[in-house]
Formats: C-alpha cells, sequence, structure tokens
C-alpha cells in the first residue's frame, strides 16, 4: 500500500500526520494492507496464505493453552452426555465454536494482530457461561436482539464452523411470525481466522441491518469466496438458522461486498429463484477479464480450465438473473466495477438490462446516498418476496452441480461444460405447458402441494418446441393436493415422457465432476499401508497426501477424515467420497476397484485409452462413481485441485484440473500444479473414456 506523503504538512501537523501514518501500518500486518496485483504474478515467489502470526509470549501461550484445555475437558463431557439430545448437540457447537478459535489461532500460530490475545480470553470465557448456561438448558445468546455467534457440524469433515447472526430487535422466541432473512458475504480477509470472524460478529451488526430481518454472515470457511466447500458453508448454516428460527423462505436477501459480491453474484444466478433480491457489491462476475484487468495477469489456461471457468462464472450464466430481482452496486473509481460492466454485456446478450447503483466518486466501498437507495429498493423487494411459482422459467446451466431454477430441474446434459438451456412457460387456458430445450436430454417438472396451476380432472400436457423436435406430451394428472411431477427424456433426438432409464452410470446431480466436486460433500482420506510400486511413486504420493491434508486445514479451516486402508469399513464407504492415495500395490481399497475405472493402471503401464504412460514416471488422478457404491465418488491422489499461487487471488480459485490427469512426476510439484501434465480430459455423460 502505498501512503500520502507528509511533506506539505509543517510542525506539529506534520507530527500528527506522520504518527497516524505509522499507527495505521503498525496496527496491520504487511499482508493485510497488500492489494493483490502484479507483485503476486509471480508464481515462483508465492507468499504463504494465511501468513504466519505474530510471536506470542510463552506466558500468554501457557494461559491461553491452560483455558483451551479446560474448555476443551468440559466439552468432551458435555457431547458425551448429549450424544442423544440433537438439540443439545447443535448449542453444543456455538460452545465449540469458540474453543475452535482459540485452540487453532494458538496451535497453528495465527494470532495476526495484538488486540486478538484479549479475544482469545473472552472468547474462552464466553465459551464457559455458554457451557453453564446449557447445563440449565437455557441459550440466551441465540434469544436477545443483536450480533451473536452460532456454530454448526459440517457434514464435509466433521469440524465444527462458526457463523454470525445478528437477531432483530423485535424477536421474541414465541412472536409467531415469520421472518425475513439477509445473507452477507465477507470481503478478502487472509487473516481472516476464526478467532478473528467470532471476535468481530460478536460486536458488530456489519455493512447491513434491516430492521426486520435476521442477517446471517457466513464465514463460508474463511477466504475461498464460498466455493466448493465454502459454498457448503452457505447452505448449512442456513438450515442451521433455519432450525432455529421461524424463517420465511419467501423472503431470502443474498449480498455481499468485495469478495463478498463475488459470492452473491455467484448465488444470485446459480440459485436465482430462491432469492426474493440479490445485491452483489463490486467484486468478480467471471475469471479471464477481472484477472486481466485487476490482476494484470497475462492468463495462460488449459482448454480444460477454460471450460471450467464456466463452473462459476455469472456471465457464462448470465440468463438466470431474469428469475430474480438483481442491483448491483459499484463506486465509480472503483477498479471493481468491471464486474458489473461485465455482467451489463452478459446480459444485453440475453435480453436483460442490468440495474447497477454508482457511488458517485466513490472507490471500493459503499457510497451513503447510493447505500440508502439500495436498501430502500432491497426493503420494497423483500416486501414482495419471490415468485414461489413464476409463469415463465429460463435457465443455463452448464454442470448438474446447479441443475434446478424454480420448478424446473435439469436431470441430464448433452454434454458438460456446455450450455443447457431452457425455456418453460406455463400455459393459459387449454395450451398445454410449453418447453425449450437445447443441451439438455433429461428434465423434470415438479410443482409442490398447492403450486400445481392445472386443472386435477385432465392429464398434463406438456408441448416440447424448437430444435425440430415439436412434439405434445400427455403426462399424469395433479394430485389432489394440486402437486404435480413428471419426468421427460430425449431418445433418439425426440422426447418422451419418464425418466431416462437407459443405464444406470451416467453424470447426475452431485454426482457429475470435476474433481473438485467430491470435496462439497463428506469425504475420507484413505492412505496406503502397502509396498508401493516404485520409489518415486510412493515419494510423490507421500508429498502430495500430505500437502491435501494440511492445505484443507489450512484453507478450508478443518481436520480432514483419515484413514489407512486396512481401517476402512462398509460404513465408510457408505457414507463417504473416497480419496485413495497411493497405487493398486500400495492401496488394497485401490487395488480393489482398479479393475472398473475407465483408465487401467497396470504394474508397467497407464492405459489412457489408446495412450500408454510408464508407471515409472506417472500417477493418474481422476473422479469416477465409486464402484463399490456408486451414490458416492472416488478419488484418486488429488485433493482439491487449484494451488498457493491461486490463493493470492480469489478469481484464481476455480477448478485446475478436469475428471482425469496423467500426472509426470519428473516435474516437480509446485505452487501451480502437482506435477508435469501429461494428459488430461473429462470423463463422457456415461461416464466413459472419450
Amino acid at each position: 500500500m502505498n501512503f500520502p506523503r507528509c511533506e506539505s504538512h509543517r510542525g506539529w501537523n506534520r507530527w500528527l500526520c506522520c504518527l497516524s501514518l505509522w499507527v495505521f501500518a503498525t496496527a496491520f500486518p504487511p499482508e493485510m494492507l497488500r492489494a493483490d496485483g502484479p507483485a503476486d504474478n509471480a508464481a515462483d515467489k508465492v507468499r504463504r496464505v494465511p501468513p504466519p502470526g505474530i510471536a506470542l509470549p510463552q506466558a500468554v501461550q501457557d494461559e491461553l493453552g491452560a483455558g483451551v484445555q479446560r474448555l476443551g475437558v468440559d466439552l468432551t463431557a458435555a457431547k458425551e452426555r448429549w450424544a442423544q439430545n440433537p438439540l443439545r448437540l447443535r448449542q453444543w457447537a456455538d460452545v465449540a465454536v469458540l474453543h475452535k478459535s482459540v485452540d487453532w489461532a494458538l496451535r497453528h500460530q495465527e494470532f495476526f494482530k495484538t488486540n486478538e490475545i484479549d479475544a482469545a480470553r473472552q472468547q474462552l470465557k464466553t465459551g464457559s457461561e455458554r457451557l453453564q448456561a446449557l447445563e440449565q438448558g437455557r441459550a440466551p445468546w441465540m434469544e436477545i436482539p443483536g450480533p451473536t455467534v452460532g456454530g454448526y457440524i459440517s457434514r464435509i469433515d466433521g469440524s465444527v464452523q462458526p457463523f454470525g447472526l445478528v437477531i432483530p430487535r423485535g424477536w421474541t422466541p414465541h412472536s409467531g411470525k415469520r421472518w425475513r432473512l439477509d445473507f452477507w458475504f465477507h470481503g478478502r480477509g487472509e487473516t481472516l481466522s476464526e478467532l478473528a470472524f467470532v471476535a468481530d460478529r460478536m460486536k458488530n451488526l456489519g455493512e447491513f441491518a434491516p430492521a426486520d430481518a435476521f442477517v446471517l454472515h457466513l464465514y463460508g470457511r474463511y477466504c475461498n469466496g464460498s466455493r466448493f466447500a465454502g459454498e457448503t458453508d452457505f447452505w448449512e448454516a442456513f438450515e442451521e438458522v433455519q432450525h432455529r428460527f421461524p424463517i420465511d423462505e419467501d423472503r431470502l436477501v443474498v449480498r455481499g461486498f468485495s469478495l463478498g459480491g463475488a459470492s452473491a453474484w455467484h448465488f444470485a444466478v446459480h440459485h436465482a429463484a430462491r432469492w426474493a433480491a440479490a445485491a452483489p457489491g463490486a467484486g468478480f462476475s467471471e475469471t479471464a477479464e477481472f484477472l486481466r484487468v485487476f490482476q494484470q495477469e497475462q492468463l495462460k489456461p488449459a482448454v480444460w480450465e477454460q471450460k471450467l471457468w464456466r463452473l462459476h462464472d455469472a456471465t457464462a450464466n448470465a440468463v438466470n438473473v431474469s428469475m430474480v430481482p438483481l442491483i448491483a452496486y459499484s463506486g465509480e473509481d472503483d477498479r471493481q466495477i468491471q464486474a458489473a460492466e461485465a455482467m451489463r454485456t452478459a446480459l444485453r446478450a440475453e435480453g436483460l438490462e442490468l440495474t447497477h447503483l454508482i457511488g458517485p466518486k466513490t472507490g471500493h466501498k459503499y457510497e451513503p446516498g447510493a447505500k440508502a437507495e439500495l436498501n430502500r429498493r432491497l426493503d420494497a423487494l423483500a416486501v414482495v418476496g419471490r415468485t414461489r411459482v413464476p409463469k415463465e422459467v429460463r435457465m443455463v446451466t452448464h454442470s448438474l452441480r446447479y441443475p434446478r431454477m424454480a420448478w424446473v430441474t435439469v436431470d441430464a446434459l448433452t454434454e458438460h461444460w456446455e450450455p443447457g438451456r431452457v425455456i418453460a412457460q406455463l400455459p393459459e387456458g387449454d395450451a398445454p405447458l410449453r418447453i425449450e430445450a437445447e443441451g439438455v436430454e433429461a428434465l423434470t417438472l415438479d410443482f409442490g402441494p398447492g403450486e400445481a396451476p392445472f386443472p386435477v380432472h385432465r392429464p398434463v400436457q406438456v408441448a416440447f418446441a424448437g430444435s425440430g423436435t415439436a412434439v405434445t406430451l400427455e403426462s399424469t394428472r395433479p394430485g389432489t393436493d394440486r402437486s404435480w411431477k413428471a419426468s421427460f427424456h430425449r431418445k433418439n433426438g425426440a422426447w418422451k415422457t419418464g425418466p431416462d432409464l437407459g443405464g444406470s452410470l451416467r453424470k447426475r446431480h452431485g454426482l457429475q465432476g470435476p474433481i473438485d466436486d467430491a470435496f462439497m460433500d463428506s469425504f475420507l482420506m484413505v492412505l496406503p499401508t502397502g509396498s508401493p510400486l516404485n520409489a518415486r511413486v510412493d515419494g510423490w504420493v507421500k508429498g502430495e497426501s500430505a500437502r491435501a491434508i494440511e492445505h484443507w486445514r489450512r484453507h478450508y479451516r478443518g481436520d480432514a477424515r483419515q484413514k489407512s486402508d486396512q481401517e476402512v469399513s462398509e460404513a465408510d464407504i457408505r457414507d463417504h467420497n473416497l480419496v485413495l492415495w497411493g497405487d493398486p500395490s500400495s492401496n488394497r481399497l485401490l487395488a480393489k476397484i482398479a479393475p472398473s475405472l475407465p483408465i487401467r493402471w497396470e504394474k508397467d503401464q497407464i492405459v489412457v485409452g489408446t495412450q500408454t504412460f510408464p508407471t515409472e514416471t506417472h500417477v493418474p488422478i481422476l473422479i469416477f462413481p465409486n464402484p463399490l457404491n456408486p451414490t458416492r465418488y472416488v478419488v484418486l491422489n488429488s485433493g482439491f485441485t487449484f494451488r498457493d499461487y491461486d490463493y493470492l487471488n480469489n478469481a484464481r480459485q476455480t477448478p485446475k484440473l478436469p475428471d482425469w490427469a496423467i500426472i509426470d512426476l519428473r516435474q516437480t510439484p509446485n505452487a501451480r500444479t502437482p506435477g508435469g501434465i501429461s494428459a488430461a480430459g473429462f470423463f463422457g455423460e456415461r461416464w466413459e473414456l472419450r
């Protein structure tokens, strides 16, 4: 950061100016002041994220360590007592997050400012007080209006994760009212440990605190733009708040700023029909142009990486904005106005015009007048609420990770990472329900109880139009509860009623890749115990598996579950995506499933279609439905695929590998890749090698 110069000041004024700048500079560590830019484009000079913390006096370490140990013992005993009490276990997590925040900061040297020492003392004290209250059957921190912090146990890795919550002034436990809920995504913070997040959320209302709404502040598993495990954090924290409070699902508002603005763009387009309104501020809305403009980076992505940008790019999914009222905000002088400008261009290509509030003569912050206008418009939209059953659904998806929009669910794509588009229109009078679908091979129309706008005394007719496949199909009648659900699929170019039953193995919701997708749900690292094929493979496996476990902790803030290949149980195979490390000689589970994989790993060679690679110098990485449980993934030799270099700018945090890759071990792993990439690609829609 460049500070204003003091030369123009004289005497006392100059002294005050320089003193204030010195205080500002020393109050924050350098990594907080550094803006990502060209200096972070050198892959051979990557700084650590999160950065090393400050050194604590030994007396402070001993004091906090003793407090962590005492609270940990009490938490363990309480968890055992409440093992059969789901409500108490939920509330137990509200204490456990306070223990974790101090424990991790202490163990992993993640104290970044001296004032966090007092914050740690306070959180340990608050944790003990909460535990005492729970023993008496009370949880006052979730009853008193104002800011508070809660926790939940994540299904991904069993870790305890925090969330911030602002409880509105009018809230009482027995009011009988259903409440609006706003979601707030935080900005980039390389030093945003659990300790720092909890300290802030315990006392601050945040950027926006509407009088008649709960506000859920997402931790998002640290600093990743709510992607992958960060996205799962959103849904798990939301579920936790829904369980505790009467939330009106038709009055949900998503918003955020800077990195949080990027998160808001993502949720706005990928889950558009869920929200009453969306308000992304600044941030980034796509990858390539943002990195060229903001990062001044010369991009040289592989073909598969460019395709995988479509997973998150809001611009590639812009038509979905037709399903949500959206108001963008930017400062006039903010370089990150680029996000809204990129979306404006993408929306105009879809026949839509972006509503964009601009703070005059303002940099990277909210301008008061524009902020007030934004609040006014969002409040009006929240009063109206979302349209639960829109008359028309317009959607695009590039992956079955994001298949649903209102009452339309895409069940199969013609080809992943190419656009699958649907326009669905409810009928007027006796006309059939009309569907246009391109790049889509199967879909389901689903109306819940009371939602189906069709006469109950006759079958629903659905007309498929466009692409030369015009046909009208007669489906089932609505139920007497006014619900209706019907599936359709395309066969030999023509639409048919019913789901596509042609073979059980195919890409489907939550089982479509790429490799990173396995880490959005429960996973287990399975480490080898047998003799490896060779020393080079063994050394690489040990290094990369250790790295994957450490970087999961560092970047996604959890301890990855681990077992040896000899310890994996039937329950593990049932409940987890299995990440198998090693080779068919060293990992008995990998040996068991190897014959069922489309890439053959033999003693002397790896066979990929007509290509072969020597096992002395190569290792396969891949994701595939687990042959022992096809409802779960198996992953070979990989954690999440973006690496240290990508931590330096969140727009880089996209999948770096597709469904499979062959790694050349003669190239040393570095900040960008796990080795040389000899070959890589996507499996087909039936998980076939192509």
